[in-house]
């Protein structure tokens, strides 16, 4: 087995538009990759993932589902998370919410799931979280000679950056962070030790607002109401990811990738 192990990190991927846009890029690249990771908490209509968006994004060759504080929004998931082998939800929530906060993969990667605090729902601390978790991973003797990839899915720039840096200490490999659904720039390997990007960004509709209709978003904007957002569906579709290869468990690269879709049909309904 060669030492060289290619990881593809998928932003958020949006409704409709951003599950297709993941088919069309997969369909041509999967083969690059050895393991694939995709963010899915807004993949059915913008809010969710129900259990049919589920198994389709496994069947385009996705090995391994996080997600974030949207992932409760479609309430059939209660109904199946349990049984997913690919889906992982926040560790940090309520350890009797149902789902896991991390799963080991492949016998080669062990891939967590954190809330950030800033701007966000209240939850347990990711820092004695992710401590918590190390703990126990090197306490069963799991820790070593595996790739530690982290989903920080989180607000605020600082806060991400800093948790970097914290799990750069702890001997993570990777952290990549979602929810903005806006691609950074900040690409960079911390201390030669763990692959840093502060938002992978997100899958859909480029005209959209991360994702959204303009129009519902400039109403919700401009009057302070809440309204309900509908998922902008025209072209170009774009997909935001990133690409992190290993020499056994140390990274030796991190690339982002955008990639643009035109769909046939300009607008199409949403499911």
């Amino acid at each position: 087995m060669t030492n060289n192990y290619k990881i593809l990190f998928i932003g958020d991927i949006v409704g409709r538009p951003g599950r297709e846009v993941v088919k069309n890029f997969l369909a041509d690249n999967k083969s690059k990759y050895d393991f694939i990771i995709a963010n899915v908490e807004n993949a059915s209509h913008g809010f969710g993932l129900t259990k049919k968006n589920h198994d389709e994004l496994i069947s385009y060759g996705i090995n391994a589902m996080t997600s974030g504080n949207h992932i409760w929004d479609k309430k059939e998931i209660f109904n199946y998370i349990d049984e997913s082998d690919f889906l992982i939800r926040p560790y940090n929530y309520n350890p009797k919410v149902p789902g896991i906060g991390y799963r080991i993969f492949d016998d080669r990667i062990i891939v967590i799931n954190l809330l950030g605090r800033t701007f966000m729902p209240p939850v347990d601390c990711p820092f004695v979280s992710l401590e918590k978790i190390i703990n126990e991973l090197k306490e069963k003797e799991l820790f070593n000679n595996r790739i530690i990839f982290i989903d920080f899915h989180a607000e605020a720039t600082a806060e991400k950056q800093c948790f970097a840096r914290f799990c750069a200490e702890l001997g993570v490999n990777a952290v990549i962070g979602t929810h903005t659904h806006v691609q950074t720039a900040d690409e960079n390997i911390i201390d030669n030790t763990c692959a840093y990007l502060s938002d992978a960004g997100f899958c859909g509709s480029k005209k959209g607002i991360i994702g959204m209709e303009y129009k519902t978003s400039l109403r919700r904007l401009t009057f302070s109401i809440n309204e309900r957002f509908d998922v902008e569906t025209s072209n170009p579709y774009t997909l935001n990811a990133c690409e992190v290869e290993f020499f056994d468990n140390r990274p030796i690269s991190i690339n982002r990738i955008s990639f643009e879709y035109y769909k046939q049909e300009e607008k199409e309904s949403e499911d």
